[in-house]
């Protein structure tokens, strides 16, 4: 596809010429016409933040502006009225920015605004004075976070509103789970939110939000296999949410238990956070380990050598590692994904080099 990309599919995409089931069809089409799935190059999870200075310019303007609208509620003291003007100048310039211009980084933060100020209205609704603020008030937030943030999904399709609406439902769980008699452990960050051997409940909230956001990526992912249209972005943003609330809670219970099995269970949990990371094509699920896989080896080497020398020994290690899954992903991914046996949706993840024997 030398004279028509992946570039050109999504350009079409986003302005509108076909949708993401027609492009997905016609990305199929032609890598079975010119065998690309057997022989498939390095490529990486596609997501772009901006596409040039002037996005910057643009959002950093925005930033300016809705700072001094914030600035003048303070001042004259009326927060509910802030934030309703805040949320309808955000929906404004969204049509602007983001339906008729599609500029990603100004789109971006005027999802996360018009989030932050439903929020505060939500708030100001429930609480004009921010001392009485409690639990409930927080469920109820999220709650009406979550359904403000799936219709501005749908109404502007941009799937960084799907990263908010994970925010709203983290908030609405830890709220959930604080009503019941769990507080949040500032204290003792970060052992009270992710170690469920604390019993706090705040850490099984953070595996059960992990999990539901887990399977809405999977959801999305399974929607655009090739990777050229919002659903994959949307699953991006919510593996980026999953990630780090499945895997810091398995990991440092497993390693806050202490002793040689403890650590060699962690090690056992982040091959398996690898290898489905391998599978769903998702990198973020190891790089939320990384620092777990630094400790073992770091434990691993202390046993035997002294602190400094283990020290040097695991920098090392890890930078291998990660280095060489880095530079051959897709064939790793290749050679594991002909490796498995079928099972169901397997089809539906992103193409891997077959080789000649499929």
């Amino acid at each position: 596809m030398s004279d028509f990309s992946k570039d050109d599919i999504r350009a079409a995409v986003a302005a509108g010429v076909m949708n993401e089931g027609q492009a997905a069809s016609l990305l199929a089409l032609a890598q079975e016409r010119l065998g690309v799935r057997d022989g498939l190059a390095n490529d990486d999870e596609p997501f772009e933040f901006f596409k040039g200075f002037s996005e910057i310019f643009v959002t950093v303007g925005l930033w300016l502006l809705f700072s001094g609208i914030l600035t003048f509620g303070a001042v004259i003291g009326g927060g509910l009225g802030v934030s309703i003007v805040g949320m309808i100048l955000t929906w404004v310039f969204a049509l602007y920015f983001n339906l008729k211009r599609r500029m990603s980084l100004p789109s971006i933060s005027l999802a996360a605004g018009f989030g932050i100020f439903l929020g505060a209205t939500v708030l100001n609704l429930l609480s004009p004075s921010s001392n009485n603020i409690d639990a409930w008030h927080l469920i109820i937030m999220g709650a009406f976070g979550m359904v403000g943030m799936l219709m501005y999904f749908r109404i502007f399709k941009l799937p960084f509103s799907m990263f908010v609406f994970g925010i709203f439902g983290l908030i609405l769980i830890y709220a959930a789970m604080s009503s019941q008699g769990s507080s949040l452990p500032l204290r003792d960050f970060p052992k009270g939110l992710f170690d469920l051997s604390e019993s706090s409940g705040l850490a099984l909230g953070s595996l059960v939000f992990g999990f539901i956001a887990f399977g809405l990526g999977i959801y999305f992912d399974t929607k655009d296999p090739h990777r050229i249209s919002r659903f994959s972005a949307t699953g991006f943003w919510l593996h980026l949410l999953a990630a780090p609330a499945i895997v810091n809670t398995m990991a440092l219970t497993l390693y806050n238990s202490g002793g040689p099995s403890a650590y060699l269970l962690t090690a056992l949990l982040l091959f398996v956070v690898t290898i489905i990371s391998l599978i769903i094509d998702r990198r973020s699920f190891l790089t939320a380990g990384i620092g777990y896989l630094g400790a073992i080896i770091v434990w691993a080497m202390g046993s035997n050598l002294g602190n400094e020398v283990g020290m040097v020994y695991t920098l090392l290690i890890l930078g291998a590692f990660i280095t060489a899954l880095g530079t051959w992903w897709v064939q790793i991914r290749s050679w594991l994904m002909r490796l498995l046996p079928d099972f169901p949706y397997k089809d539906r993840f992103p193409p891997y080099i077959r080789g000649h024997h499929d």
